[in-house]
């Protein structure tokens, strides 16, 4: 963690703590220099941080004051937790996907990256020379549990971050949803209790929908992620079999958990004896010059099967992800083979080839610096636009910005307006089953922010207004 990252950590824990209330004025950016013994430009990245965050509010010519509680502004997160026998929210999804993906439309709802970012001319390279210097013979050898040189390119990934994982219990899939599908079934049968975050990715909920699994939902905040206190609640009242989380930028909110907090969830997860299905797409968009440790890396007993993909970092259409499974792999194997038999084999070989070419990290540097410009300049611009009781989340890391509504506005309803108006949003219903604890929408800041995108967000600001003056 940065140095700006420590201090804006500490003074939220402060806040947290009463040390300082609503309204208070926090030391200035000098006195705080002077206290901290910080930089000029470090404690001023903390304050932003803080700010981005909505925990703060810089008044000009003042200085920074504590926000006021978000009850205030928007509603609290819950302390109980929602537990939900039957899950029924896959056709929502498909609407709104559906509606979201119309030809013109301005796509913050879109899950993907600008797909401009991937580096297609090369990666059309390597599927050529997989074409031409492959046999009709080798085409059928990446049944499951895949090709075995991408299986070793991604374990050789897995070591550059300090993990060694065996190629031997990597699962190649169709995608990274295919992989956290698969976990899921391996580790539960039709009835058994899961444990999702509240909001968390919709694929999570179609999952335990198609499966016929039970849902118990733990309240997470955009500032501080999953409520650790109602997790441990539901794994003492319910047989839970197994967790869904995301800790590296999570979907939708964006947030990270530190260290600390991974290592908490893995030791309570393990004391309970109970599987963590590790959804892990974002964790290479990282910003900075380290990557966020996976959940998997404070696992020693082997509860978690860490599943990611090339989707969102590399190319979206050629969908291949993977699952490290440890000893689930075999089961996956199997699950896999009476399901989808096995991912594309062209594609799987295409992208082994790229790999040994090394430019993998020189477009991910890129990449990443590209998408924290993009991030940045969207959250100027939706603050500037948006009205003044909407507070836009910035995280490091990642391409969403989350934006909380104050209490009182139908998501869906402004969902379905903005599809009129040519934009699609991401609004919190499609993230949650029942109450989600706190109103929203997330937005993909992944694209460039031009005249189009900024006219997209006054009028959004307008649609919001209207939604305002009707709620009040």
């Amino acid at each position: 963690m940065k140095k700006y990252q420590q201090l804006a950590e500490r003074i939220a824990h402060q806040i947290e703590l009463g040390v300082w209330h609503p309204g208070d004025r926090l030391p200035s950016i000098r006195e705080q220099t002077g206290h901290s013994g910080m930089s000029f430009m470090t404690v001023t990245h903390a304050y932003q941080l803080l700010e981005s965050r909505g925990l703060i509010t810089a008044r000009p010519q003042s200085g920074y004051y504590v926000s006021p509680p978000a009850s205030a502004t928007t509603p609290g997160v819950p302390a109980s937790l929602v537990h939900q026998e039957n899950v029924d929210i896959n056709s929502y999804i498909f609407d709104v996907l559906q509606a979201s993906s119309r030809p013109g439309v301005v796509p913050f709802g879109s899950a993907f990256p600008d797909p401009r970012l991937f580096p297609l001319a090369q990666l059309n390279r390597s599927l050529a020379h997989v074409a031409r210097n492959t046999s009709a013979v080798s085409m059928t050898e990446n049944l499951p549990p895949g090709h075995r040189a991408l299986r070793q390119a991604i374990a050789r990934r897995y070591a550059q971050h300090g993990l060694t994982i065996s190629p031997d219990e990597i699962v190649i899939t169709t995608g990274a949803l295919e992989a956290l599908n698969l976990s899921l079934q391996a580790v539960t049968e039709p009835g058994d209790w899961v444990v999702v975050e509240t909001p968390c990715f919709y694929g999570a909920l179609q999952a335990i929908e198609r499966l016929k699994l039970k849902m118990i939902a733990i309240p997470s905040s955009p500032h501080h992620g999953i409520d650790l206190a109602a997790l441990e609640q539901a794994l003492n009242n319910w047989p839970v079999k197994a967790c869904w989380l995301m800790g590296n930028h999570q979907n939708p909110l964006g947030f990270t958990l530190p260290d600390e907090r991974k290592q908490q969830i893995i030791a309570l997860l393990a004391q309970h004896q109970v599987s963590l299905i590790e959804d892990d797409v974002y964790g290479e968009l990282y910003q900075g010059n380290t990557r966020p440790a996976p959940f998997r890396a404070f696992d020693t007993g082997g509860i978690t099967l860490h599943c990611a993909s090339f989707s969102k970092s590399l190319v979206a259409g050629f969908r291949v992800g993977w699952v490290a499974a440890g000893r689930h792999a075999r089961r996956i194997q199997q699950l896999q083979l009476m399901s989808t038999l096995s991912g594309s084999a062209p594609v799987q070989m295409a992208l082994a080839d790229y790999l040994t070419t090394r430019s993998y990290d020189t477009h991910l540097r890129r990449l990443r610096r590209v998408l924290a410009e993009r991030k940045h300049k969207a959250w100027q611009i939706l603050r500037q636009h948006l009205p003044e009781n909407c507070v836009i989340t910035r995280h490091d890391g990642g391409y969403f910005l989350w934006v909380s509504l104050p209490d009182g506005i139908d998501t869906r309803a402004l969902n379905t307006a903005a599809i009129r108006e040519q934009i699609s949003l991401a609004p919190v219903s499609m993230f949650t089953v029942g109450q989600a604890g706190l109103n929203g929408f997330r937005v993909n800041a992944s694209f460039p922010w031009q005249e189009r995108e900024i006219q997209a967000v006054q009028t959004l600001a307008r649609l919001l207004q209207q939604a305002l003056s009707a709620a009040s």
